[in-house]
């Protein structure tokens, strides 16, 4: 987070634990399809405003562990709600887009900053196009913890019930990481391939 939390807009300041540009690995899973590694960025920022905005971008992770074929986007906003709720809105590149709910909790703070927090929502509306997946509900736990955004993602689709669909632990991109991913327009980091069971090869 390059902003301190005086200077954010004070209702943005209990979410502000998720500010910043991350990345790491993840894996997938799910009924009839293969399980899978990936790389993912997420960004969150705020201009000033009462919201944050929100990219995820995520890759295939090749067999040496950098960023391969690109695999998925999404983009939206957060914000705020009544008490400790929070909102989100989230559009995806598949045709999908859903308003998600859901409580925001900061755990420890120190020295004017939040270290842990959590949030979790879950979908109150999904709307896709024709062409999409038939995805109906899904449920998103997101964590700060020890310096390191961490999330899952349960979903039900295509007649399966709600069950665990992704995961994925990211650390804190640099400036410089930052600029050189902003450049190639993929991230350029090394990453540690774990042995997934079932994984395509």
């Amino acid at each position: 987070m390059s902003k301190l939390p005086s200077q954010l807009p004070p209702e943005i300041v209990r979410i502000s634990w998720l500010l910043g540009h991350w990345e790491g690995v993840g894996q997938g899973q799910y009924p009839n399809s293969k399980n899978f590694s990936f790389i993912q960025q997420i960004e969150f920022k705020n201009n000033g405003d009462s919201h944050l905005e929100y990219e995820s971008k995520s890759w295939e992770l090749d067999p040496d562990g950098f960023a391969g074929q690109s695999l998925h986007l999404e983009k939206g906003f957060w914000r705020p709600g009544e008490g400790s709720t929070v909102e989100a809105v989230i559009s995806h590149v598949t045709g999908i887009s859903e308003i998600w709910t859901g409580i925001n909790e900061v755990l420890t703070i120190e020295d004017a900053k939040i270290t842990s927090a959590r949030a979790r929502l879950a979908t109150q509306w999904v709307g896709r196009v024709p062409s999409a997946k038939p995805v109906d509900a899904g449920d998103r736990l997101y964590g700060l913890m020890n310096g390191e955004l961490m999330w899952t993602y349960d979903m039900a689709a295509v007649g399966q019930e709600m069950q665990n669909h992704l995961w994925a632990r990211l650390k804190p991109l640099s400036e410089s990481e930052i600029l050189e991913t902003k450049k190639t327009g993929k991230p350029v980091n090394k990453h540690e391939v774990p042995n997934v069971p079932g994984a395509k090869k």
